[in-house]
């Protein structure tokens, strides 16, 4: 290896280091948390997205509407359509999010988002960021959030994946020293981690859950796993009503198919990377990613949506009013969380585990063989006025 290569490194790691100052800065800079309470109105966007996303996106704000009826009639809560967050509109802008469609964004509080097409190489569209990213960035979703329930098997887990930091956040700046020699970066910020683990345990306390834990490999990643757990655990101190335990990603991903030990875990946080990868294995349990809600959540603003794709297929086919909504309505049962209409999220959540799991009185097959979308609307509205 020659000097000149190692000075060339060296000069990009140098450039990181400022970048990801700055960063730290803007992050340091923020103010506290949104506190819903004290707003005379919450505006919920509603963005239908792409494929099957409009139908299940129009039936799970219709459920929220019946939820919130009193306070829409009073003016404390609004639903803003916005349009234009299609593939189409986004490709003729040539924009992941085009300019007015994100300033109409920017008015809400929160959003609630249908599944958006992302292109891919030979599909005819162009090469444009996904929609989701790009959302992440412009309204700095720090926090990605996946429940994943299950209550026959004892499974009620809720992961906290920090959204913005880790591996993830600086994978695409590597450096090839020579041909020989390639390393990438991981970073963690002291308040970058602070407001993921916040959010967890203040997630924990609203909720009901009585433990969580911190997911990581600080016996081996010692200075940025280090700093992430010392963190942690250092914010769980002010939930003294909460237990907090630690586990290596290695092990955590075994017990998760231990079915009794896998029983005790309610609340996690981890860094990016892996909670990239274990929410994935987590949300397998529940019947694969398109069973499970998600939430990407910031200071400021917060996006509620699926998990699962825009299913283009099944709008090509004509079954796109028989599309499961369920993804959606799990993701809908955090929006109410976090807007602070706890009482009504956990009504929303048991009407869910009864439609689901109990009594099943509506099977949703994706086809004329099952429930349409409307059809299991109604059996959840009509199941929650029971409650």
């Amino acid at each position: 290896m020659t000097e000149q290569e190692i000075k060339a490194a060296s000069k990009k790691f140098e450039d990181l280091i400022r970048e990801q100052s700055e960063r730290n800065d803007r992050i340091k800079a923020e103010k506290e948390f949104k506190d819903f309470k004290k707003l005379d109105k919450i505006i919920i966007g509603v963005c239908g997205g792409d494929g099957i996303g409009p139908v299940i996106t129009k039936e799970s704000a219709r459920v929220l509407e019946y939820l919130l009826q009193d306070e829409v009639k009073a003016g404390k809560i609004e639903f803003k359509v916005i349009d234009g967050l299609t593939i189409e509109n986004r490709a003729a802008h040539m924009q992941a999010i085009p300019d007015d469609v994100l300033d109409e964004i920017k008015k809400c509080d929160v959003i609630l988002k249908g599944p958006t097409t992302t292109p891919q190489q030979g599909d005819g569209l162009p090469n444009i960021e996904s929609a989701n990213v790009a959302m992440r960035k412009a309204l700095d979703l720090f926090a990605n959030v996946r429940p994943v329930k299950i209550p026959e098997q004892g499974i009620d887990w809720t992961f906290f994946r920090e959204n913005t930091e880790g591996a993830y956040a600086v994978g695409s700046k590597g450096v090839n020293v020579n041909d020989d020699i390639a390393f990438d970066f991981v970073v963690t910020t002291t308040e970058g981690t602070r407001r993921i683990a916040k959010l967890a345990y203040e997630y924990a306390r609203n909720n009901h859950k009585n433990k969580v834990s911190i997911i990581q490999k600080a016996n081996v990643i010692k200075t940025t796993d280090g700093k992430f757990l010392n963190l942690c655990k250092e914010v769980g101190k002010d939930y003294p009503d909460i237990t907090t335990d630690e586990w290596y990603i290695d092990i955590t991903t075994a017990k998760l198919i231990d079915e009794e030990r896998r029983k005790d875990f309610k609340v996690f946080v981890l860094p990016n990377l892996y909670g990239d990868i274990i929410t994935d294995e987590a949300a397998q349990f529940m019947g694969g990613v398109g069973t499970a809600g998600s939430a990407n959540i910031g200071k400021n603003y917060a996006m509620f949506e699926a998990i699962h794709g825009s299913a283009p297929r099944m709008v090509k086919e004509g079954r796109a009013a028989y599309a499961d909504p369920c993804s959606m309505l799990r993701a809908s049962v955090m929006l109410l969380s976090h807007i602070g209409r706890q009482e009504l999220a956990d009504k929303l959540e048991k009407a869910l585990d009864i439609c689901m799991f109990t009594e099943k009185k509506y099977a949703i097959t994706g086809r004329d063989t099952g429930c349409t979308c409307e059809e299991f609307g109604n059996y959840v509205m009509e199941t929650v006025s029971k409650l």
